[in-house]
């Protein structure tokens, strides 16, 4: 048996990246989405979503380069001059683990993401963290702690099995992913946990880069199991606020363009516990 998830993440971080979802969605494969409940267009993604319900939302948890969403003064310790996340992860990460005072704070901001999901009044599918920062142990342990109080079911422990990346592009180089045991020991404890996640999930390598025919290679060489393919389509690839470099329309493009017959699309919330 083979399953699919195809998921859109930075939903709300703007309206052109909305606008693909919502058309990836109702007109190609995408079958979930990743909220940033921060987000500069969060309330027109939760519009868009309402009227979705087959569309499986979850939360995009921000905790690097992006706004918190508790004031500046109840977060001091993981913010930088501006006002938002540190960019550093490095920094925030060691500030994580060794500060009591920026773990408490980071607990403090993790449950007012959670709530501000809560208050959308969408279902619970899944949650992952921006830039995969669940795979700090620290942030991993309060998502399953706090998120089982909001109904976590179902996350993201990125796993990317990356000898199938090079069966499509085989002269491309394809370095190894440093994170590989980190994610596997988040994919580890989550399952412990009674939290569902997917067997492998394709992304990490091609980042801001699944192409259409990038996705079309993984979708005929998909591995049995539950396998999740990420992107961050947009409608454009200069809206405000864009990673330079990600093509955002190509990832829309291949949302679109790409068929997956024999296989079962579904979203998280479809996972067997």
């Amino acid at each position: 048996m083979k399953t699919l998830i195809v998921t859109a993440d930075d939903f709300g971080v703007d309206v052109a990246v909305n606008e693909a979802v919502e058309r990836g969605h109702r007109e190609g494969i995408l079958t979930a989405a990743s909220l940033m409940v921060g987000g500069k267009a969060a309330d027109d993604a939760v519009n868009r979503a309402r009227t979705m319900p087959s569309l499986g939302v979850g939360l995009h948890l921000v905790l690097v380069e992006g706004r918190p969403t508790l004031p500046p003064e109840q977060v001091s310790r993981l913010i930088d001059a501006t006002g938002g996340f540190r960019a550093d992860m490095v920094r925030s990460a060691i500030a994580m683990t060794f500060d009591p005072v920026a773990r408490r704070q980071l607990a403090a901001e993790i449950e007012a993401q959670f709530a501000a999901f809560a208050a959308t009044g969408l279902p619970l599918d899944h949650v992952n963290a921006h830039k995969h920062f669940h795979l700090h142990p620290v942030i991993a342990a309060l998502m399953v702690k706090i998120g089982k109080r909001y109904g976590l079911k179902s996350a993201r422990a990125p796993v990317e099995p990356r000898h199938i990346l090079a069966t499509i592009e085989p002269d491309a180089p394809i370095r190894r992913d440093p994170a590989i045991l980190w994610a596997k020991l988040v994919r580890h404890r989550l399952r412990a946990a009674g939290i569902a996640t997917p067997d492998q999930v394709f992304g990490l390598a091609w980042s801001g880069a699944m192409n259409p025919a990038r996705m079309a290679g993984l979708i005929d060489r998909l591995p049995d199991g539950v396998t999740e393919i990420y992107t961050h389509p947009a409608v454009t690839d200069d809206w405000s606020g864009h990673n330079p470099g990600y093509r955002y329309t190509q990832e829309f493009e291949a949302l679109l363009e790409t068929h997956a017959p024999q296989i079962t699309l579904a979203r998280f919330a479809d996972l067997p516990a």
